[in-house]
């Protein structure tokens, strides 16, 4: 059953998505909410032992996917991509902290939370693991195969996607443009790294550089920290080059 949808998907994301600023400005306010809710004394636990408890009441019917298929699990702001091994097993790359920190692998296995994922991205680490369908998709829907349509005949065959898979398991390092789990799935199933969401990603960003209305709204973000915080080099400086730069980039 390839290239098809085990959940229905959400029609709105696609018209939401053509308006690169409106996808920026969802991205910064996502990841700023994010931060704000980040705790580093590990308060607020129960909520992550909530959510893994909705998480495991989601059941996939893994009779869909066969060995060497491509799992994408569509989130709010971006996919997430696997490789099925097969016996429930899901082979994909997260930004992980917790390998450089502990050898206890007991630890590592767990699902990755929030905070290792945040500072894995920061410190550019990550970890190509394998979990179970229902760790890995996190209660999200799937889609089987849905990016062979992309690369026509250039799929390998099931044996070596899962030999390629089963290989890069382990540590590795993480770039969001060079090395996300998109480059990883792409090069097992089609032999060659690339990422579709990366891509888009930087092609919005030329689009609102290219727009004069960020050179304004830039300096006005500036006006109003200077009026919150003060006049100081930490709220001047950022006023004056960002949008220099934006306007000498346009």
């Amino acid at each position: 059953m390839n290239q098809e949808q085990l959940q229905p998907q959400n029609k709105n994301k696609i018209s939401t998505m053509k308006n690169p600023m409106y996808e920026i400005a969802s991205l910064l306010l996502e990841k700023f909410l994010l931060l704000a809710n980040f705790k580093l004394l590990g308060v607020g636990s129960g909520a992550e032992e909530e959510e893994k408890k909705k998480k495991r009441c989601c059941y996939y019917d893994t009779t869909y996917f066969k060995p060497g298929d491509l799992l994408e699990v569509p989130r709010t702001l971006f996919i997430h991509f696997g490789i099925y091994l097969g016996d429930n097993r899901v082979a994909h790359l997260m930004p992980d902290i917790l390998p450089a920190l502990t050898n206890d692998q007991k630890q590592i296995q767990k699902v990755v939370t929030n905070k290792r994922l945040i500072f894995g991205v920061i410190t550019k680490m990550a970890r190509i693991r394998v979990d179970t369908v229902e760790d890995f998709a996190y209660g999200g829907s799937i889609l089987v195969n849905h990016m062979d349509k992309l690369f026509k005949n250039n799929v390998l065959r099931d044996e070596e996607v899962v030999c390629r898979a089963e290989k890069l398991v382990g540590a590795t390092e993480y770039s969001l443009l060079w090395n996300n789990c998109e480059h990883f799935v792409t090069f097992c199933r089609y032999g060659s790294a690339v990422s579709f969401q990366t891509e888009k990603f930087c092609e919005t960003v030329k689009m609102i550089i290219r727009d004069q209305r960020s050179v304004l709204a830039s300096a006005l973000l500036g006006l109003v920290s200077i009026l919150c915080l003060g006049l100081a080099p930490s709220t001047t400086l950022p006023t004056i080059i960002i949008p220099f730069i934006l306007w000498m980039a346009g």
